[in-house]
């Protein structure tokens, strides 16, 4: 069947389709059904509290058809014989994913502030900036400016942890 194989998009051989190929924007629709399922389930605000805004529901469920109508010309483009190169990640992006790992545990057991200093720091060298003073002056003024933003503009009040505890006495 010719929908179930591609080229190699020089005229060359035909390489059958494999089960990853579809594996993804199978997960992409499912994924996109169950968000629209539970936003479809929030009720609806009255006029009175949001006016002529959108209902809290709307931006889930578009967001989900934008993703599925993004997801479906994929389906078309891996249907035309199109299919992406499944390229080797680079250590900067494991180590990126790592990162996620380690700025989750010091969110949770130490403070947002410090997992957001780490990351950033580490980030910063990893992504290959050599000046560690621009790296550490980067990983300082990042979340202290997002802290005071929110808590003297905003008046958002953080969660406590290390350093929040210091300054909210």
């Amino acid at each position: 069947m010719d929908t179930e194989l591609d080229t190699d998009g020089a005229g060359g051989s035909r390489q059958p389709r494999t089960f990853s190929d579809w594996l993804m924007p199978a997960v992409i629709f499912a994924f996109s059904a169950v968000v629209v399922y539970f936003a479809l389930q929030l009720d609806t605000a009255p006029a009175i509290v949001i006016g002529e805004a959108m209902q809290p529901r709307s931006f889930p469920i578009f967001l989900m058809g934008l993703i599925a109508l993004l997801n479906a010309l994929l389906v078309y483009q891996l249907v035309n014989g199109s299919r992406m190169p499944h390229p080797r990640q680079t250590p900067q992006t494991w180590i990126t994913m790592l990162l996620m790992i380690v700025f989750y545990g010091l969110t949770t057991y130490v403070d947002m502030f410090v997992g957001l200093i780490v990351v950033i720091f580490v980030m910063s060298l990893a992504w290959g900036e050599r000046r560690y003073w621009l790296a550490a002056l980067v990983a300082v003024v990042t979340p202290a400016t997002v802290f005071f933003l929110f808590d003297l503009v905003l008046k958002i009040r953080f969660p406590r942890g290390v350093l929040t505890e210091l300054y909210y006495g």
